[in-house]
């Protein structure tokens, strides 16, 4: 065997190869490449083929270990580069006789990037020469498993916890510069572990045998990078693979006893924001904003105390300007014929600016307050529509012929397309109402309040409690035997007494207790019981509401029960057809004196509840100090109604009647039931509404006796007036009292 000295170049660390005898003639040369250590050929790893030559010729014939000392691929001619297939062999056929290098073209973690692996020999025509690259790979897998409830890891595999699998292998400490292009590719279902190198993980979700396949994946030598130090994507291409597997067996998690309290959460039914939210916030703003405190503060600020009080919601202190501008307006129009009467006078005018502004909702500032709206809806577990006020000017309202106006009216508006708007003039609007045509103010800006209100504030005492004084100012006696206010002497000296003064002579001028009564008839079905009131003759009776809107009711008990348990989608179509039915009746309803009646009722009795909000009372009535009413004229009613042997129900529970009932009537009436057919709006009316509803249920219980929120109904008894009912509780308190 003849040697010739390699070409000189720099130096280069080489690993141990194998001579191999040189065969003369063409042959043919197999290259095999595997894991020293297991044995594993390594799939898809490129060699690199390169024919020697020597600084005297293009080729040498011979080689020896010494003489590859500072072997470097650049110092020959390369041929080809092939991968290896499956078996982890190449084959090179058809080579001329000569001296071959076969070149592992990728990196070695245990070797360092200026280390090659590559095995040479001579090639004869007739001769297979085999050439074996081993590799100081030596991978192993191992098995951690970490508990789904400690996250602490342990070795032994059961049930429930995470298996990860960590391959290891020489240089996959850190050691070695070249780890970072060596990925990890695993099959399902193992997935990579974050902050871990070399590893995968799966959830053990059953007993048994459980395995691992993987391979290790080794970038080319030239700066192809195959991967992140993380698990490879499967198919890459460029990357010699080394197959690494582990298996184990997981066993069933030992049982193990629960004690203590164990909670569960779960959440009520989702719902999703509709455009009628808007409106329903405005009516109950404004209804609160109709309150008696409200009244009163308005007036203290008015005569008494300097405006814009912080207590006061911000579009109430906005709207005080628009109140007093009005007030200064209807002082000047509003005139009695009664001399010494000027103190009522402007009470009566200050109380119709209040009444006026209030009650119409869709004319700016509106009613919102951002704040407390947005949290009225999150404890009703209603999802809030962004800005409300956007809500309603552009989701809500309907324009028709250039008119902003509600959906309700904006389909009565289009029954009558042949009748003219009347714009209402600045200044003058009373002016609209002598010409042919729709006042626009009550079509774009109506007056949201309803009779229901007078009705229970009535069967609460307060009209007959004035009525009784007003008597006894124009000392009148009173039918008993004894005159319980025998000693109510009102001196001069007070204002009282000459504000009872306008409000008796104006007597002739409010209306009276019979024309109420036919227009609660009219409205709801019900009247009043009473001496003054028989011989009732109605032309049209809604003697189908207090049936239906009790139905509703028992619906909305029944829906609340639903809707409180979180393992049930509560049914809302029910309560739609209700509210459908209950719409209905009251547009039935809203005919001639329905746009002033509710309206000026409203304002004489609020002028009637200040009355007796007076001081001066306190001398004349024996009131229950230590009861908490929450508006300050209610002590003298029911001090009233004891001194005159009347109910003994507190008007507490006939003045939440009034104004749930009124908010919850409103919403009905204003909205665009007849043409809903999704149960969405029903069911977030609903909620929207549970403390008016549910407040109007127990105050009908304490007033009349019956229960609207009993599974067992009771048809005829749902159906009776309340007026006879309150009559019957009294005739029973009265046999009580005589006995």
């Amino acid at each position: 065997m003849s040697t010739r000295k390699l070409a000189k170049g720099a130096p280069a660390a080489v690993a141990a190869v194998t001579v191999v005898a040189i065969v003369e003639g063409r042959g043919t040369i197999e290259v095999k490449v595997t894991d020293q250590v297991s044995g594993r050929p390594l799939v898809g790893a490129t060699i690199r083929l390169f024919r020697a030559r020597d600084v005297d010729g293009p080729t040498f014939r011979s080689w020896t270990r010494d003489e590859c000392a500072d072997w470097r691929p650049q110092d020959h001619d390369q041929l080809i580069d092939v991968p290896t297939g499956p078996q982890g062999i190449v084959t090179f056929e058809g080579l001329e006789p000569g001296l071959y290098f076969a070149l592992y073209d990728h990196v070695t973690p245990a070797d360092g990037p200026d280390v090659y692996r590559f095995e040479g020999g001579e090639v004869d025509a007739d001769t297979v020469l085999k050439m074996d690259i081993r590799l100081p790979i030596g991978p192993a897998v191992t098995f951690e498993f970490e508990q789904s409830a400690t996250c602490a890891r342990t070795r032994d595999p059961v049930v429930g916890s995470r298996a990860i699998a960590v391959v290891r292998f020489q240089g996959s400490d850190g050691s070695s510069a070249v780890t970072d292009r060596v990925g990890l590719e695993a099959d399902g279902p193992w997935q990579p572990e974050d902050g871990n190198l070399y590893s995968a993980g799966q959830m053990i979700r059953k007993p048994g045998r459980h395995d691992f396949i993987g391979r290790l994946v080794f970038a080319r030598r030239a700066g192809q990078v195959i991967g992140t130090p993380s698990l490879v994507p499967s198919g890459i291409t460029g990357g010699a693979k080394l197959g690494v597997s582990g298996a184990f067996v997981a066993e069933e998690r030992p049982a193990q006893p629960i004690s203590g309290n164990i909670g569960v959460a779960l959440t009520r039914t989702e719902t999703e924001a509709t455009p009628d939210l808007a409106l329903w916030t405005l009516i109950r703003n404004s209804t609160e904003a109709l309150s008696f405190n409200n009244y009163m503060d308005f007036l203290d600020q008015l005569f008494c105390v300097p405006p814009a009080d912080p207590a006061n919601a911000p579009f109430e202190r906005t709207r005080f300007g628009k109140k007093s501008s009005v007030f200064q307006s209807l002082k000047h129009r509003r005139a009695l014929p009664f001399t010494d009467s000027e103190s009522y006078r402007v009470l009566k005018a200050a109380t119709e600016a209040f009444v006026m502004v209030n009650c119409g909702v869709l004319r700016e500032p509106f009613a919102f307050d951002p704040v407390n709206d947005n949290a009225y809806l999150d404890r009703r577990d209603i999802p809030a529509s962004g800005d409300l006020r956007d809500t309603l000017v552009q989701d809500y309202l309907e324009s028709v012929g250039g008119t902003e106006m509600l959906p309700y009216l904006a389909v009565i508006r289009r029954k009558l397309p042949d009748v003219p708007v009347i714009p209402s003039g600045s200044g003058h609007c009373d002016e609209a109402e002598l010409c042919f045509g729709i006042i626009q103010d009550r079509l774009s800006n109506p007056c949201l309040i309803e009779l229901i209100w007078s009705y229970w504030q009535e069967e609460g005492m307060l009209v007959q409690t004035m009525n009784v004084i007003t008597q006894r100012f124009q000392n009148l006696r009173s039918p008993l035997a004894t005159d319980p206010l025998a000693n109510t002497e009102i001196d001069m000296l007070r204002p009282l007494n000459n504000l009872l003064w306008g409000y008796t002579q104006d007597e002739q001028h409010r209306l009276t207790v019979v024309r109420r009564n036919y227009e609660y008839d009219h409205h709801y079905g019900i009247r009043l019981d009473g001496k003054a009131v028989r011989n009732m003759r109605p032309a049209d009776s809604r003697s189908k509401f207090l049936e239906a809107f009790h139905h509703l009711l028992r619906l909305l008990t029944s829906f609340y029960r639903q809707d409180d348990d979180t393992t049930v989608k509560a049914d809302a179509f029910p309560i739609l057809n209700a509210l459908k039915e209950v719409h209905l009746i009251l547009s039935q309803g809203a005919h001639n004196q329905y746009g002033d009646l509710p309206s000026t009722a409203r304002i004489e009795m609020l002028m009637q509840q200040w009355l007796l909000a007076r001081p001066e009372f306190r001398e004349f009535l024996p009131t229950r100090v230590m009861v908490a009413y929450p508006e300050p004229w209610m002590d003298r009613v029911d001090a009233m109604k004891k001194l005159q042997l009347w109910s003994d129900t507190s008007v507490m529970h006939f003045r939440n009647l009034a104004i749930f009932g009124e908010q919850l009537l409103l919403s009905i009436r204003f909205g665009h039931w007849s043409d809903v057919y999704e149960a969405t709006q029903a069911f977030n009316w609903a909620r929207f509404w549970r403390p008016q509803a549910q407040g109007y249920i127990h105050a009908y219980r304490a007033a009349t006796g019956v229960d609207l929120s009993i599974d067992a109904a009771n048809p005829a008894e749902e159906a009776t007036l309340p007026s006879v009912l309150l009559r019957q509780r009294l005739a029973r308190q009265q046999q009580r009292s005589a006995m």
